[in-house]
């Protein structure tokens, strides 16, 4: 019937009205098909980044809000460093930052490209690339936008001190 919304698009609502009264940012919910079940997730975060307890407390506060969704588990978590970029705010956020851009169809021969994000333009998302040029790719021919994660080997490396034997 029209004016009537699914399940899942009100705990959105619910979900997005209770992360701002508690400060918080949902970035993301998504109902997942798994072999153990279905996984109902909220992706939460806040400016500085979003502790454990914090999760804790926000999980506590919308799980009874959520009797109407049919899910056999609940999850909300960080949605990490290399959070896919949506919506506007994600790419003003991510602008100057490197990213990694995967389309659904190939261009050129590849559906994976890198650059420093300029950010979404017109429903355009405009990067530049390592040779200076300027690429842009529609919205909604991309897969997957998000930052670039790169570890040297420094970051890799035990942070225990070395002890002699």
């Amino acid at each position: 019937m029209p004016g009537q919304s699914s399940p899942l698009k009100r705990a959105e609502i619910i979900a997005a009205r209770v992360a701002q009264e508690m400060g918080y940012e949902l970035v993301d919910v998504e109902m997942v098909k798994e072999p153990t079940g279905r996984f109902l997730r909220f992706y939460v975060d806040r400016e500085g980044g979003i502790t454990l307890d914090e999760l804790e407390s926000y999980h506590r506060k919308i799980h009874p809000m959520m009797d109407d969704v049919d899910y056999d588990y609940m999850e909300v978590s960080s949605p990490g460093v290399d959070r896919p970029l949506k919506k506007p705010r994600d790419f003003e956020r991510a602008a100057g930052q490197t990213v990694e851009v995967k389309t659904y169809r190939p261009i050129d021969g590849t559906k994976y490209f890198t650059g420093e994000l300029v950010g979404l333009q017109e429903g355009q998302i405009v990067i530049l690339g390592a040779d200076g040029q300027t690429l842009s790719f529609d919205q909604k021919a991309v897969a997957l936008c998000r930052p670039l994660v790169e570890f040297d080997e420094e970051d890799l490396m035990d942070d225990a001190p070395e002890t002699e034997e």
